[in-house]
């Protein structure tokens, strides 16, 4: 269990976080994260989502 966090001051946009789960993560029009869920299920994909992330904007704290 945690919680999702996104920085949307430090991505960058590269948008590997919608290329691991587009079901959790999009972008604006300027390619910035947004987060379609505020509390979504973190699970293997939002991990692997978090991981991938080049500017580290994306983070889970755990509980």
């Amino acid at each position: 269990m945690g919680e999702l966090r996104a920085d949307r001051a430090v991505c960058i946009g590269a948008g590997m976080c919608v290329m691991t789960d587009d079901a959790v993560f999009d972008q604006d029009d300027d390619g910035i994260v947004v987060l379609l869920n505020e509390n979504p299920e973190v699970d293997e994909k939002v991990r692997s989502a978090v991981d991938a992330c080049p500017s580290g904007a994306l983070s889970i704290r755990e509980e």
